[in-house]
């Protein structure tokens, strides 16, 4: 018994050493190094102070914020924990009337807005968490931040140009904008 158990003994602890510590101690040390940012979470600050991460999707609701993507996830909006779509199929009536009512709030926060609503001012991604909006979604706001932030639609849209973040390796996905690092913007544009 002795000859079976003490390999398998040993087997058991060079592996645990092997694959539950140096590996995963390696793995972080790269990422600390490489990944600097991402490995900390993309942690947005402003002031020094830790306001959100550039992974997660946030809620805004003040008009004088960009808007990001509805978020399916509950008891709270963009909670990590719950991170999952609605599963609602598009002729399912509860998506067609929550779509409905996103679009009524967006058309009664901006009245005079007669640009076409993106699609993803109105549906919940993948995750519920999306911390990003198409430029098309970021567009349509502008006016609304304009006004409600006195400035120009100009400098909004410049705002806008600037964190404009361009497809994946070139070519894959769509030009987007991190809704939380231009609200952050926002707020240090307009306090100075």
């Amino acid at each position: 018994m002795k000859s079976i158990l003490r390999p398998a003994f040993i087997l058991f602890s060079v592996l645990t050493l092997i694959c539950g510590v140096l590996y995963p101690l390696a793995i972080t040390g790269i990422g600390q190094v490489v990944f600097a940012s991402q490995a900390g979470g993309s942690i947005i600050e402003r002031n020094g102070r830790p306001v959100g991460s550039a992974l997660i999707g946030q809620s805004f609701s003040s008009p004088q914020y960009f808007w990001g993507r509805p978020s399916a996830t509950s008891p709270m909006p963009n909670n990590a924990t719950a991170s999952g779509g609605s599963n609602l199929g598009p002729s399912n009536p509860a998506l067609v009337d929550a779509i409905k009512g996103r679009i009524n709030v967006l058309k009664a926060t901006d009245p005079t807005n007669t640009l076409p609503i993106p699609v993803d001012l109105v549906t919940t991604s993948a995750s519920g968490l999306d911390p990003e909006i198409s430029v098309a979604a970021a567009y349509y706001q502008a006016g609304r931040i304009a006004r409600e932030r006195k400035l120009t639609l100009d400098v909004v849209r410049s705002m806008i140009d600037q964190h404009k973040a361009s497809q994946h390796f070139g070519f894959f996905g769509e030009p987007r904008i991190n809704v939380l690092e231009l609200n952050v913007e926002l707020d240090q544009f307009h306090s100075s």
